[in-house]
């Protein structure tokens, strides 16, 4: 076969800089991987299944990588594209490209207003630690962290890359921290006092211990229900690992960046996610993760440092976690800005035209903007009680709908594989006839769960409904435009639409 084209030839129209390093998408390949879930919400995960909770990250992490070699397949054999997204249009049909489009587009504006609560929330807990309450300016930091982050995606990509590269560093600096304290306690048999954490009940003294792993071990010692429902617990812990597949377009060498980058994933799952729990139960025994009055967990991360006697820990992990968060909506912002400018490009319709346009800067601002302002209705919805309770419901729906995306994404690397555009010395995921099928089989069986328990069991049925009548009318208008165009509306070997009268 011939060799693949150079970049530069691919990228001769493409109006986005490519001023991503190297450096740059590891780390937010690492960032991506790492939320804040991981220092708060493994508490529950542990409580609910133990030391097989490791088995489960290892599982739905394997699934998850699979998951980003077909994208990271697609994204090499095109990588002038904005969004992996594109994809699923291009193979599976028109329809379903704007289904996914929109609906993926509207998960990250809902993710982002989720993600901006939080960083407020935090940030106040933060200072109540110090004794400055600051509750009644929620609203303004959020205005300052979402004004902040805006300036930073507005001014280049180069500025984007350079801000995840620092809120990665810092969380991994963390992780690592407390893994080799985990060891260091470990390997010196450190035995702690009794520990009474903020909201929660004393927990009795002990020594750190690979014993406290196998101690009272079971597959499901709470029952298979509960087995079953921390899959869904786990997956939205790994959910938007996709994003660095958006940062192919700006990427410098992206032929030889993004393989990298991709197949590192699974070691950094291995480190950061096992390496992290098995650190955290060798010192907290599993048993001793109870929930508080009001239902939360206290975090994994501040109980072994309090163990370790370093009673500043709960600052140290806020003060991280702040920046989880914030690192979490300054990618939220990223992509949802690309996500809307690929949506513009590829609609006829006058309203979106400005958003397809970049800058002097090269950044899709428009777009950026607009998605920064609907995420900025947060504060003023969660204002109003009633409009904020049926916010969190769609907030939550939009964890489900998004494995409807990646159902669909799975299947648009099927067709691809079947397709003339192929390039068998590319990026290849080997055996995909079977990884695809597995996978989306899998990313069923997580959305059957959701049925299982009563917190996610309405978000599953909206995202349903979303599905079925969104769905329908994303067909409806493809089916209309080819319509009007005169087109069959039938799609060729690869996927796309033939052109009317070709």
């Amino acid at each position: 076969m011939e060799k693949l084209e150079t970049v530069e030839k691919l990228d001769a129209n493409n109006e986005m800089e490519r001023g991503l390093k190297n450096r740059h998408v590891q780390f937010i390949a690492i960032g991506g991987t790492i939320g804040t879930g991981l220092f708060l919400g493994s508490g529950k995960s542990i409580a609910l299944t133990g030391p097989a909770i490791v088995l489960v990250y290892i599982a739905v992490g394997i699934m998850m990588f699979i998951l980003m070699r077909a994208i990271g397949e697609l994204m090499y054999q095109d990588p002038s594209q904005h969004t992996f997204i594109t994809f699923i249009g291009k193979y599976i049909g028109h329809g379903w490209g704007h289904f996914a489009g929109w609906s993926y587009w509207i998960v990250l504006v809902l993710i982002g207003m989720t993600e901006i609560t939080a960083v407020s929330t935090y940030f106040v807990t933060f200072f109540n630690s110090f004794g400055i309450d600051l509750s009644a300016w929620k609203w303004l930091i959020e205005l300052c962290f979402l004004g902040v982050l805006v300036l930073i995606n507005l001014i280049a990509v180069k500025a984007f890359g350079e801000t995840e590269f620092w809120f990665s560093m810092i969380k991994i600096t963390l992780i690592v921290c407390m893994i080799i304290t985990g060891v260091v306690m470990v390997v010196l048999n450190y035995h702690y006092p009794a520990v009474h954490l903020q909201g929660s009940a004393t927990v009795p003294a002990g020594s750190a211990s690979l014993s406290n792993l196998f101690k009272d071990f079971s597959l499901a010692p709470n029952g298979w229900l509960s087995f079953f429902m921390s899959f869904q617990m786990v997956f939205f812990a790994y959910e938007t690992i996709e994003f660095v597949g958006v940062t192919v377009s700006e990427t410098r060498n992206p032929r030889k960046v993004l393989p990298k980058a991709i197949n590192q994933i699974i070691y950094r799952i291995l480190i950061f996610y096992v390496g992290a729990l098995l650190a955290i139960m060798a010192i907290v025994p599993w048993t001793s993760f109870k929930p508080n009055a009001d239902g939360t967990f206290a975090s994994p991360f501040i109980m072994v440092f309090r163990y370790a006697g370093l009673d500043w820990a709960s600052e140290l992990v806020f003060f991280v976690v702040i920046t989880a968060a914030a690192s979490a909506l300054n990618s939220q912002l990223y992509s949802a800005g690309r996500h809307l400018y690929q949506l513009s490009q590829e609609s006829s319709s006058r309203v979106l035209r400005p958003l397809a346009k970049v800058s002097k800067s090269s950044v899709p601002a428009n777009a950026i903007i607009v998605s920064a302002l609907l995420i900025l209705l947060s504060p003023v919805i969660n204002a109003i009680p009633k409009v904020s309770s049926l916010f969190v419901l769609f907030s939550s729906a939009s964890s489900a709908i998004i494995i409807f995306i990646y159902i669909l994404t799975m299947v648009a690397h099927y067709r691809y594989r079947k397709s003339s555009d192929f390039i068998a010395d590319g990026f290849v995921l080997k055996g995909y006839k079977v990884w695809d099928v597995v996978t989306i089989v899998f990313f069923v069986f997580v959305y059957v769960t959701l049925f299982l328990s009563s917190d996610t069991r309405w978000p599953g049925v909206v995202g349903l409904i979303w599905l079925v009548i969104f769905g329908f009318v994303s067909q409806r208008i493809e089916r209309n435009k080819q319509r009007v165009a005169g087109g069959s509306g039938r799609m060729d070997g690869s996927g796309n639409t033939p052109v009317v009268g070709a």
